[in-house]
């Protein structure tokens, strides 16, 4: 290829040896242009520039070694393998082929010089490689074959595309880079210093072989940090455009003093605490002005969000508009219907209900009353985001528990009001504390409120670890609580027995229990039971006439029954802190004291024992999030659905959070003074997800 331009327009057929079907397994990796290409980032090294002597191999390590053939055979028993045996003069290696064919073995004849590249294993007779790299030299002797002069990357890949076939694409592109213009850097030069972007590039795809490999394979060499901050950058002005688009879409304006939150307010048998009051007059404001409100409340376990939610909807139910309360559970959206129901059919407005088992007449009973307004207050699961859910005036969309949906559901939701012109205020509660780390990146594009204060009376909850060698002692205790009139949850991890998962499975606990404490009275809840079923059990528990519910994970949110004072978590070991921090509060709702029993199976792994203490020496729910975030990751503390959601190439926002600061004020700073160079990494970084990112 030759003459000068922008990479970022330069198709990638223009490079030598690209015709259709590599172009179109290139599509696949979405690259379309050399700079696509060149943006394809390594996600680990290898060392192919040295030659280890095999005396000096150890089980782990990643080489490459070359000898001499000593013997090439097909070896029987259990598994047929054809084992190559090698030797250099200072020790010998074998490699062993699970995969082969027989003329494989004459492709070795003793005395062929061999070089090898692959992990060293420890095998019955010394080191062992499976199915390693294998080259033929030319000739028996040491440097027939040159070694390579820059560390190898390892590039993600898509069926029928070799590494070695993307290293030969990349070593044709990197020259690219000297060209006049060839890629725009779009940091101001103080930031990026002696690393430009053109130099950065070629470092992470050609590093020197003197380079730390280790700070490479840990994301932290200073060429790679550089793209990094780019990278983060780019994402922050992803956000910076949502928030932008969807505050410029035209909102019902509501203020006043309504009489239906007056009314609801003497109602409680309650008074709300300053974090509430702090919370619903930021909501009234965002509410008043006539743009779209985007904003996320955050509060620990039993903060009280759900009563702020529904004295956020007062206004706009008194204004004539819709309302719509989605949470990611039937459990707990059954629990919203009822605590909504409770507070808000004596004031004359009646709740609807929605989810994904709700067939037929009824079905459509609802959303004929939505279409035509005739109902007012709508309570359900995802399906009220589906095509077949219209609103007549959707002028409020809470969202409970944003991180199970994932953005882009949410967004599905609040499209439903924009028929009329006008886009639905959209709020968002999570009793999942977010550490701040990741709610710059995940929640970037809304404002935050934080309910930090608990409700007067509620009691502190005692956590106590138990090995399930006391199992027996517990079930005892269970006795005289029951006694004293409190009830007593029982989580499992497992519906039915596993033999490869220890962990006790509910319906297993379930009867163990029954046969251990006749005279209680038990139900069991999880995720494969019917919603109707789900309910009447939950109910027969919230009235006090089960004295032990046997459940999986689905009570982690939204149950509410003050008179269950005691939680036993079976093998706690197995969760997350958050998910963990979230079942306990399921107890310490009411005045009485409260206590969590987390029952794990021996041995558990240091990981394991350090989640343990962190659950029983804290109560703060952002304490542990940040705790749990450092010790599982991102993606695991978000959850799946939010995880596609923070991807990113080469950023990741444990190890990063230090530049993230500076990302977002970089990105602020962009946005206002250069918006041509914020397009340009928005477009570079983003690509398709920037059509997420505006929707």
């Amino acid at each position: 290829m030759t003459g000068a331009g922008s990479l970022a327009d330069t198709p990638v057929t223009r490079l030598r040896g690209v015709g259709p079907a590599l172009a179109g397994q290139l599509a696949r990796l979405d690259i379309h242009s050399i700079q696509d290409l060149l943006f394809l980032l390594p996600r680990q090294y290898e060392d192919r520039t040295r030659l280890t002597p095999l005396g000096a191999l150890m089980p782990g390590m990643t080489v490459m070694a070359e000898g001499e053939v000593r013997l090439a055979d097909i070896a029987t028993g259990r598994r047929r393998a054809l084992l190559v045996r090698l030797r250099d003069g200072t020790g010998s290696l074998t490699l062993r082929f699970y995969h082969f064919r027989m003329s494989q073995k004459d492709s070795y004849p003793p005395g062929t010089r061999l070089r090898v590249f692959g992990e060293v294993r420890a095998g019955a007779t010394g080191p062992e490689m499976i199915h390693p790299e294998c080259t033929l030299l030319a000739a028996a002797t040491p440097d027939a074959l040159p070694q390579d002069d820059t560390l190898t990357p390892v590039y993600p890949l898509v069926d029928g595309l070799s590494q070695r076939r993307l290293r030969e694409l990349m070593t044709r592109a990197l020259p690219l880079l000297k060209q006049p213009g060839a890629l725009i850097d779009h940091l101001p030069p103080a930031l990026a210093g002696r690393w430009s972007l053109s130099r950065a590039l070629h470092t992470v795809h050609a590093p020197p072989a003197d380079t730390d490999r280790q700070a490479l394979n840990d994301g932290e060499h200073p060429a790679q940090q550089r793209l990094i901050l780019e990278e983060l950058v780019a994402y922050q002005l992803g956000l910076l455009l949502r928030r932008q688009v969807q505050r410029q879409l035209p909102a019902p304006a509501i203020s006043g003093n309504d009489l239906l939150s007056g009314s609801l307010l003497a109602r409680l048998p309650f008074q709300l605490t300053a974090a509430q009051q702090r919370v619903l007059t930021e909501i009234a404001a965002d509410l008043a002005r006539p743009q779209a409100m985007l904003r996320l409340v955050q509060g620990d376990v039993g903060a009280g969000k759900t009563v702020v939610a529904a004295l956020a909807a007062c206004p706009v139910l008194a204004a004539g508009y819709q309302v719509a309360v989605m949470a990611p559970t039937e459990i707990l959206a059954e629990q919203h219907r009822e605590r909504f129901r409770e507070w808000f059919q004596p004031l004359g407005i009646e709740v609807g209900w929605l989810t994904g088992k709700r067939t037929g007449k009824a079905r459509q009973q609802i959303l004929d009353a939505l279409v035509d307004g005739s109902c007012p207050l709508v309570v359900g699961t995802h399906a009220l985001f589906q095509d077949s859910v219209q609103f007549r005036k959707l002028g409020l969309a809470i969202i409970d528990e944003q991180h199970r949906f994932g953005v882009a559901q949410r967004l599905a939701l609040t499209r439903k009001g924009a028929d009329s012109g006008l886009q639905p205020h959209q709020l968002i509660m999570t009793a999942t504390p977010i550490p701040r780390t990741l709610a710059m990146s995940a929640y970037g594009d809304l404002d935050t409120s934080i309910l930090d204060g608990l409700p007067p009376g509620r009691q502190p909850i005692q956590t106590v670890v138990l090995p399930s060698t006391r199992r027996d002692d517990l079930i005892a205790r269970i006795r005289h609580h029951v006694a004293s009139g409190q009830q007593v949850y029982w989580v499992c991890t497992l519906i039915d027995s596993s033999d490869q998962i220890e962990a006790q499975a509910a319906q297993d606990t379930a009867e163990t229990l029954a046969a251990a404490l006749p005279e209680l009275r038990l139900g069991l809840v999880h995720g494969q039971l019917g919603g109707a079923d789900k309910a009447a059990v939950m109910t027969e528990f919230a009235a006090g006439r089960i004295d032990i519910l046997v459940a999986t994970t689905v009570i982690e949110v939204g149950v509410d029954v003050p008179n269950a004072t005691l939680m036993v978590i079976e093998n706690p070991e197995r969760l997350g802190l958050s998910q963990l921090h979230q079942l306990r509060g399921r107890v310490g709702r009411g005045k009485l004291a409260s206590y969590c029993v987390l029952l794990y199976q021996h041995p558990v792994s240091a990981l394991g024992r350090e989640r343990l203490q962190v659950l029983r020496d804290s109560q703060d729910g952002f304490v542990i999030a940040e705790k749990d975030l450092q010790l599982r990751g991102p993606g695991e503390v978000l959850g799946t659905r939010q995880t596609g959601d923070v991807s990113f190439k080469l950023a990741d926002l444990l190890r990063d959070q230090h530049l993230l600061e500076q990302a977002r004020t970089l990105a602020d700073r962009l946005q206002q003074v250069q918006p041509e160079a914020a397009d340009g990494l928005r477009a570079r970084w983003l690509k398709q997800r920037d059509q997420y990112l505006r929707a």
